[in-house]
């Protein structure tokens, strides 16, 4: 029904085995009212939740899919720590998913109007410590109902956790703090005033750098055997590039390489055929619109070395691919077709060839009037979407497939000057981005310095020129990343937001 999407099938795996059941307006009648959730029944009481952030229903939208994506991973290792035995508390998390609607609704607190696409942002930050609380919190922060769990008699959703006794009082009890220091449970009062304290960078780098620096550490074997992997690989292969979809982990990206590597070792031959190609891991495999090689993590080796052994009749694809680009180029003045990856979703290239073979035939048909070269040094992307035409801050058309030809060229030919200027600021933008990564990277002496594909250049210049103004002892040697949240990932990169505020390091 769905495709695989890694975020959202760690969420599942992170809980409890799910007990089955089909999706009714309310929840079984075992869901109980006088004990804490399990992890099952907390998966079924977020089942519209789910539905409404799954990063699949995105695909035409790559930015919104990959913060739902990221605050997936986020929310399920909240949601794993919840159930640890032994577990007290928890430090205030603040997630940000983006949720389709059907129509436009009055925005709410914490949220953005939805937008011309059909989704809305929604920020919330997660400080519960338990999981009913949790569950009843993220379905109000995101105006879904509730009235699936109301059986669980709850009217707040920073209360303690449900008490033994079967009824509850009309308003949460108040306990003196020397409760809380004697039990080890959080006080809720001190978690909302955390939550409402704003992270700042410095506070942040001085509670979590320790934590990075020996996650870092610890991983520096793995990253090793990750380098040599993939220049034997590289080298025996003769392959452009190695490269994954998704921010798998090292020990995950080690196990796909050594999986590659007995292929290669079992059945050379047709793996030869990838010769000169970049190869991606990723959610399924196959030739994407950019030529490079997908091998799904979830195939098995009969898969893959079918995909190798099919390589030469992508490669003839590939070169229509390319002859039908020049032919809609032609006919549109010579602006330039190009597919950008990080602003388009994901496609194969058999989806690609269609999409194009849909539009030339638009054109085709339309019989418009062509403007020699009118349109040279443009360019453009198709989409599927249904929306009008659009010029994009970058500088390239967004166009939809099925776009009227004559009001089409019209749109750009009126619009070929401001494009112009869009592309030189991008290119002036990109050089600047360089020089400032360079700079940081210079400065901060980091090992790795990078930023997220939905981060743009615009945003990464504006977080380079702040973070260059400080002293951060805390980054020497480390890997950082500029992303829209503060993390430290499983194997010590420390991601920042790039509009991170300031402030001074606790003591």
């Amino acid at each position: 029904m769905l495709g695989g999407c890694r975020a959202y099938s760690e969420m599942f795996c992170h809980l409890k085995p799910l007990r089955r059941f089909c999706l009714k307006k309310t929840l079984p009648h075992w869901l109980p009212s006088s004990r804490a959730l399990s992890g099952a029944e907390a998966i079924n009481a977020l089942r519209p939740f789910y539905f409404a952030v799954h990063p699949d229903f995105f695909g035409q939208h790559p930015r919104e899919r990959e913060i739902n994506e990221n605050s997936l991973k986020r929310l399920s290792v909240y949601l794993e720590n919840l159930q640890k035995p032994g577990f007290k508390s928890l430090k205030p998390t603040q997630l940000t998913f983006y949720i389709r609607e059907k129509t436009a609704q009055n925005s709410l607190e914490g949220q953005e109007p939805t937008n011309t696409s059909g989704f809305r942002a929604v920020r919330f930050t997660l400080h519960t410590s338990d999981l009913l609380s949790t569950v009843l919190y993220i379905l109000n922060s995101c105006s879904l109902s509730a009235e699936h769990v109301q059986s669980l008699n709850t009217t707040n959703v920073h209360s303690q956790p449900l008490q033994e006794a079967t009824g509850m009082p009309d308003r949460p009890i108040k306990w003196h703090k020397s409760y809380y220091s004697f039990t080890g449970f959080k006080d809720p009062d001190e978690d909302l005033h955390a939550s409402r304290v704003e992270t700042t960078l410095m506070s942040w780098l001085g509670s979590n750098g320790q934590s990075a620096v020996k996650k870092l550490k610890n991983s520096l074997p793995l990253r090793k055997e990750l380098d040599r992997l993939k220049k034997e690989l590289s080298d025996l292969l003769h392959l452009s590039d190695i490269r994954w979809q998704r921010g798998w982990g090292v020990a995950h990206r080690c196990s796909q390489l050594h999986s590659l590597s007995r292929l290669a070792q079992q059945n050379l031959e047709p793996l030869q055929n990838a010769k000169g190609c970049t190869i991606v891991f990723t959610d399924r495999s196959g030739m994407s619109a950019l030529g490079h090689v997908m091998l799904g993590t979830m195939d098995v080796h009969h898969h893959w070395t079918r995909l190798f052994e099919s390589l030469p009749s992508y490669f003839d694809l590939q070169r229509r691919m390319s002859a039908l680009e020049d032919q809609i180029s032609n006919l549109l003045g010579g602006i330039q077709v190009v597919y950008i990856e990080e602003l388009q979703p994901a496609l194969t290239l058999d989806e690609y060839y269609c999409l194009l073979d849909v539009f030339h035939n638009q054109l085709l048909k339309s019989r418009a009037p062509a403007h020699p070269q009118s349109l040279s040094g443009l360019e453009m992307i198709l989409s599927g979407d249904r929306y009008e035409p659009s010029l994009h801050e970058l500088g390239h058309f967004n166009i939809p497939a099925l776009s009227d030809p004559a009001s089409l060229q019209s749109f750009m030919r009126s619009r070929a000057q401001q494009a112009r200027e869009n592309i030189t600021r991008r290119e002036e933008l990109k050089v600047i981005e360089n020089e400032l990564i360079q700079a940081s990277t210079k400065k901060f002496s980091l090992e790795k310095f990078y930023k997220e594909p939905s981060i743009s250049s615009r945003q990464m210049v504006d977080c380079c020129r702040r973070l260059l103004q400080l002293s951060l002892p805390y980054l020497h040697g480390m890997h950082l990343c500029v992303s829209h949240f503060y993390s430290v990932m499983q194997d010590g990169d420390l991601c920042i937001p790039w509009n991170w505020k300031k402030g001074e390091a606790r003591k």
